[in-house]
């Protein structure tokens, strides 16, 4: 698999394979490809050379990128409502609330996300991947901006998703996430 923009190379050719259930970790210096590598198959980019199999339904698939990809003028939780009817999520409401729990930000529930720190947003963002329990959870640097607590909380739901849900996952820390990782994938 390789990624180019023009004559600029964004991700050098590249195998990987991951099967259902396995937790892969990318890692690399910035400009290596990582996140170039899980925008592809997040579906966000198509390949330039090679060959790209993602066997999820579209509809099953979680992203968090660098991006929160929640509309600022909303809640938290018009954010995730909005985002569990796209899923069709059954029983969102009860999955929103404890989503919302979990990721300490029930008591901001009924703030716009754009009065979210950084850190709120990223948090907000990890509810909207997991929201519909997607087969494949691709993560682009999922613990930018935490602070050790978000990044606990995050570290246990990682931790409850390794070998039930497939995760590919982009770090600059792999020591965080060494234990739960299945496949590696270290980029130059």
């Amino acid at each position: 698999l390789e990624k180019r923009f023009g004559r600029k190379r964004a991700l050098r050719p590249v195998d990987l394979a991951v099967e259902r259930g396995q937790f892969a970790v990318v890692t690399g210096p910035n400009g290596s490809g990582k996140t170039t590598l899980l925008r592809l198959v997040g579906g966000l980019l198509a390949p330039t050379r090679g060959e790209l199999e993602v066997d999820v339904e579209r509809g099953r698939l979680g992203f968090v990128g660098h991006e929160a990809l929640v509309y600022r003028d909303l809640t938290a939780l018009e954010n995730l409502d909005l985002y569990g009817r796209l899923y069709r999520v059954p029983e969102r409401r009860e999955r929103i609330g404890r989503l919302l729990e979990r990721f300490d930000l029930w008591d901001a529930r009924h703030e716009r996300a754009g009065a979210f720190s950084r850190g709120m947003l990223q948090r907000l963002a990890l509810c909207r991947g997991l929201l519909h329990e997607p087969d494949l959870l691709v993560l682009d640097e999922p613990f930018t901006a935490l602070d050790e607590a978000g990044a606990a909380l995050l570290d246990r739901q990682l931790a409850e998703l390794a070998g039930a849900t497939t995760v590919l996952l982009s770090t600059h820390d792999p020591a965080r996430v060494e234990r739960l990782a299945t496949t590696r994938l270290a980029l130059a």
